[in-house]
């Protein structure tokens, strides 16, 4: 059987992440293991309401991150904030803290928009340490950008 104890969930707080949510979740309940979710922040990216005050732009990201929790009060939830480039820092960050599984979603781009932009999920796919679970939208399924998704997260 496999061995699953530490599930690591990366997310952009998009649809994509939050259908691999799900799937973590699952995971980790059928497994009784633990969950970490994981934001990496990049300099560049677009925060609601920002003046360019980059701490009070962490401080945003990481209540963000926090938000996150599975209403299942017997999973093991630990929430980690990262800068730096995301396929590089959650590959690091995965190898380190030794996790047996990650589970994030996927944009699914194709063509000359994925030789521009790259693919975090391929790039982690290939060189994570551990097993991948790559999580794409259902067909059909309406897709809202970063920041604009209200994460599944338990009542506080």
């Amino acid at each position: 059987m496999i061995r699953i104890e530490k599930i690591l969930y990366p997310t952009d707080f998009s649809s994509y992440s939050n259908q691999a949510y799900f799937h973590a979740i699952a995971q980790a309940e059928s497994h009784g293991a633990s969950l970490t979710v994981l934001f990496v922040y990049t300099p560049d990216m677009i925060t609601p309401g920002s003046e360019g005050d980059e701490d009070a732009d962490h401080r945003y990201w990481q209540n963000q991150l926090e938000q996150i929790r599975p209403m299942d009060a017997a999973i093991t939830v630990r929430h980690v904030f990262l800068v730096g480039d995301p396929a590089t820092e959650i590959v690091r960050f995965g190898r380190d803290a030794g996790m047996d599984l990650i589970v994030m979603g996927t944009h699914g781009r194709t063509g000359v928009e994925r030789l521009l932009m790259g693919s975090v999920a391929e790039r982690v796919l290939r060189d994570a340490s551990c097993s991948v679970l790559v999580v794409k939208l259902p067909r059909g399924q309406p897709v809202t950008q970063r920041g604009d998704v209200e994460v599944a997260a338990s009542p506080a």
